[in-house]
Order: structure tokens, then sequence, then C-alpha cells
């Protein structure tokens, strides 16, 4: 996964990562968000789940310590890493900046 991972992250648009567990409640939440800021952005920025479960070892190499944790890439750099459930404003306005840059 670390390989597809990597692939994914390389990309001319920005992608939101999405750290969250199955078993934690503000990551359902932060998943209906970003529902809506996948229709707000339409094919500008491209997000991703990852399950820290699954995958402890990509969460690990981005020090992600708590769920949810959200991280923005574009062309394999992390650009902007936060903890915590962030409202479709914020989320919306973030990637379309990240878009034009």
């Amino acid at each position: 996964m670390s390989q597809k991972f990597q692939e994914l992250i390389n990309s001319e648009r920005p992608v939101l990562v999405d750290f969250f567990a199955t078993w934690c409640g503000p990551c359902k939440v932060q998943s209906s968000v970003l529902n809506t800021v996948k229709e707000n952005i339409g094919d500008l920025a491209r997000i991703i789940k990852i399950d820290i479960d699954q995958y402890p070892a990509i969460a690990a190499e981005y020090g992600v310590r708590g769920v949810p944790t959200l991280a923005v890439f574009k062309n394999s750099k992390l650009l902007w890493k936060e903890s915590g459930v962030h409202d479709v404003n914020t989320l919306t306005n973030l990637l379309q900046d990240f878009s034009k840059s």
C-alpha cells in the first residue's frame, strides 16, 4: 500500500487524505463533511481515506497520533496537516487555494 499511497499523493491536483478509524465517532462526522466537500470541489482535488488500523505504517510515517487527522499533499509534498473535525467551508477553501498554487 505504501507504494500505491506514494503514487496517489504524487499528483498535480491536491490530495486530501482522511486518516480515520472505524471505531472513531468524530471520524464518521468528518466523513459526511468530506462528502459535501467533494461535491463542492469536483475535480479540483482528490479525497482519499486511510484506515489507520489497516495501514499503521502510513499513519506512523506521517505522524498521525489521533483520528481524524486530515492532510493535504501535492506532488508528494505535505502542505497541511491537522487533527480534529473540520467544517465544509474551511476544507473547500483550503483545497481551492492549494489547487491554484
